[in-house]
């Protein structure tokens, strides 16, 4: 069994970065990876407590009340998504009638800030790759340090016993093991992140076409009554 000890304490300078780098590497996909699981999860929270109080708001077009509501959860997704598109609204709404034009000018308002929270829930998350990505290769980086190291010290000693170079190829085999025992999980938290962050993505977009269907719904029949007014007086 190796001696850690003894192992960092002879080990080559460059071996030392190398695993100094890698330890850093690992704490900071820890970080990242707690960090956003902890903002997923408190946005997902806050935005079933916003769907529950704006459904009634939807339900009536209280779009003030809505508006309202959406401010109070400013964590959440779902309530940024919504205020934006009635600001959007209220916006088009300010210049007259909701018409056709008015109505795509809302749609490709929900579209960008659905790509910008798209962005805002992935932050993060290319440290993760990047990570699983580079660790490995500096693994291998190290080994290859610790080979060379193995191979001078043979030269040096004239000596080819495996007690004469066995601290280096533990060396050389430890910084392998280090990389991919820090870039496996990367990958993983990587993965499984992104398919919470997919997920959250689809949500947001359904529950956008939802409002946009709901308020074409509500301008469309609007108009009908318009429409029907202005025959009858016609007649």
């Amino acid at each position: 069994m190796f001696d850690l000890k003894h192992i960092w304490k002879e080990m080559w300078w460059p071996n030392k970065a190398i695993t100094v780098f890698i330890l850093m590497m690992a704490v900071l996909a820890i970080s990242v990876t707690i960090e956003r699981m902890i903002a997923l999860s408190k946005s997902a929270k806050l935005s079933r407590e916003f769907a529950s109080k704006a459904e009634r708001a939807i339900e009536t077009w209280d779009t003030d009340n809505l508006l309202v509501v959406a401010g109070q959860y400013k964590l959440s997704s779902l309530a940024r998504l919504f205020g934006s598109i009635i600001a959007k609204y209220h916006s088009v709404l300010g210049r007259g009638d909701v018409t056709a034009a008015g109505l795509e000018m809302i749609k490709n308002e929900s579209a960008r800030q659905q790509e910008a929270l798209g962005t805002d829930i992935r932050r993060g998350m290319s440290i993760l790759a990047t990570i699983g990505s580079i660790t490995p290769f500096v693994g291998l980086l190290g080994t290859v340090i610790g080979i060379i190291a193995a191979f001078q010290k043979i030269g040096q000693e004239n000596a080819g016993g495996i007690g004469t170079v066995s601290t280096q190829i533990g060396e050389a085999l430890i910084e392998t093991a280090l990389g991919l025992a820090v870039a496996i999980p990367a990958v993983i938290c990587f993965n499984y992140l992104t398919g919470r962050v997919g997920a959250v993505e689809a949500a947001l977009g359904r529950s956008a076409g939802q409002l946009l269907d709901e308020m074409e719904f509500r301008h469309a029949d609007t108009h009908e009554r318009n429409s029907d007014v202005e025959t009858r007086q016609a007649a």
